[in-house]
């Protein structure tokens, strides 16, 4: 087989294309393998690895701490200012009270030790006891200001080493009334 000019010139250009083909093939190629190396190093960014997930989570406490420590310390505040507005009311009420109880002419506070009655109801009916105790005294009227309470047994009974039972009751006193 006889080759011409022609022929060799058209091989030579069809080798050089392809050539050149290869070589944009090649390039293409181990372009992609260095971005697949590159992405092979890198490490993925869903995971952080441990340390960084441990230091997020202390990060997180600690914030979750300093915020409960500023509610703590705004409660405090407010029952600070809400215990001073109550001690404020409650001098002033006291005040009153006793700026009252001066202007009332004749009253006194009178010690005593009068039973009180028992109500149809079952409770303490204080009232007489007071009135009471004000009348001993010289007073007209009165009303109960201190209440002692007992509880009475017969004599078998503390002998026994017992101090209740279903024989034991209890009883009120008035140790202290209000007299006018």
């Amino acid at each position: 087989m006889d080759h011409t000019p022609a022929m060799i010139d058209v091989a030579r250009k069809t080798a050089s294309r392809t050539g050149r083909v290869g070589l944009v093939v090649c390039a293409l190629a181990l372009t992609s393998a260095l971005a697949v190396a590159q992405e092979k190093t890198k490490p993925p960014a869903e995971d952080p690895g441990f340390f960084a997930t441990v230091g997020r989570w202390f990060d997180q406490s600690v914030d979750n701490i300093n915020a409960g420590a500023r509610r703590k310390r705004d409660r405090v505040l407010n029952l600070g200012h809400d215990a001073g507005v109550a001690a404020r009311a409650t001098v002033d009420s006291a005040k009153d009270a006793a700026d009252a109880v001066g202007r009332i002419p004749n009253t006194r506070v009178v010690v005593g030790h009068e039973k009180c009655r028992i109500a149809p109801n079952g409770a303490p009916d204080c009232i007489a006891a007071a009135y009471a105790i004000c009348k001993k005294k010289g007073f007209k009227t009165g009303k109960s200001v201190d209440m002692t309470t007992a509880e009475v047994c017969p004599a078998d009974v503390y002998l026994a080493g017992r101090n209740s039972g279903p024989r034991c009751h209890t009883e009120t006193f008035v140790s202290r009334a209000l007299c006018q």
